[in-house]
């Protein structure tokens, strides 16, 4: 009982903050990503009859505490809907910097929950399968399904699940990604957002910004899906910055980002910044425009990938597998 999977990470669109389910990572509203490629996460998952215990690496590191955590959390999902408790030996490898704001857990506990599901032999939907993955993550549910999705809020599995969004967005979207290595730790700002002044507000223009947003995506009107988004990494940040740890996890590259895209725009180059709870940027644009946009970035001497759509997370051959 042994299977590997790939995933790639999101990049958050319209983003959800805080959950009001913390266990099951319910969030308060809907939320609609865009998975990057060829970023991406790989896991090896095997239920072991021969393990004294679980083991989970990621890196190469033995992981544990809070992280640990997050990961039992999938496993014992899976254990019980597949009826048994075998032990599980789990390890993740990213091929991208982690931790700095390009959804490295989302990609993560994608490629877990595909793994994880594949070994234990149940036959689900990758619907069904983003309701395993948002148990470690709400946005991992979103990179089970790939490309653009969104991921429905509501009370249980059958709700609470993620569905592809099918536009033509999909071939001509490239995302310049400007690397910002400052550490950030987006578990401590969900649990505080709805103690922000400014989380009603954020919620009261919500559904509207999420029709919108759906809207454009089937429209395949570039400019307005992401201008939405850079409107709504600002909404985010205001929301992050006006909690009771007054966080504030933008460095001044990050800002240097910002300005430069807004220059290129005024000079009639598509693109358009965002940020999920990090100091790096996506800087959205065509391919058309992909390579002006990466050298005004790189000039800033920030380093730079490029990215394009990327698919559902998916079940790779046993050749592939990391252990």
């Amino acid at each position: 009982m042994k299977a590997t999977a790939k995933a790639h990470p999101i990049q958050g669109l319209v983003k959800y903050h805080g959950m009001r389910d913390p266990e099951l990572r319910l969030p308060y509203h809907d939320s609609i990503s865009v998975c990057t490629a060829p970023s991406n996460s790989t896991t090896t998952a095997a239920f072991d009859e021969s393990l004294d215990e679980d083991r989970y690496v990621i890196d190469g590191e033995r992981v544990d505490g809070r992280a640990a955590e997050r990961v039992r959390h999938v496993v014992n999902h899976v254990r019980e809907l597949a009826g048994i408790d075998t032990r599980v030996r789990l390890e993740s490898e990213n091929d991208f910097p982690t931790n700095i704001g390009f959804g490295s857990s989302s990609s993560g506990f994608a490629a877990a929950a595909m793994a994880l599901c594949e070994a234990a032999e149940l036959d689900l939907t990758r619907p069904e399968v983003s309701t395993v993955a948002r148990r470690g993550s709400s946005s991992a549910a979103r990179a089970v399904t790939g490309a653009f999705s969104v991921l429905y809020s509501g009370y249980n599995d059958e709700d609470c699940r993620a569905e592809r969004i099918r536009t033509g967005l999909e071939d001509d979207l490239r995302i310049v990604a400007a690397e910002v290595p400052a550490y950030k730790e987006t578990e401590e700002a969900h649990k505080e957002a709805a103690d922000s002044h400014m989380f009603e507000a954020r919620l009261a223009h919500m559904h509207e910004q999420l029709d919108a947003m759906t809207d454009a995506l089937h429209a395949d009107e570039f400019d307005a899906a992401f201008e939405l988004a850079e409107k709504d990494s600002l909404s985010l940040a205001a929301t992050t910055m006006t909690g009771p740890a007054a966080w504030v996890y933008w460095q001044p590259d990050t800002l240097r980002v910002f300005e430069t895209v807004r220059s290129l725009r005024e000079e009639g180059v598509p693109a358009y910044y965002s940020t999920d709870t990090g100091a790096s940027v996506y800087v959205n644009t065509t391919e058309e425009h992909v390579e002006e946009v990466e050298a005004a970035i790189a000039e800033l001497g920030i380093g730079t990938r490029v990215w394009e759509v990327g698919g559902p997370a998916r079940v790779l051959d046993e050749s592939e597998a990391l252990f």
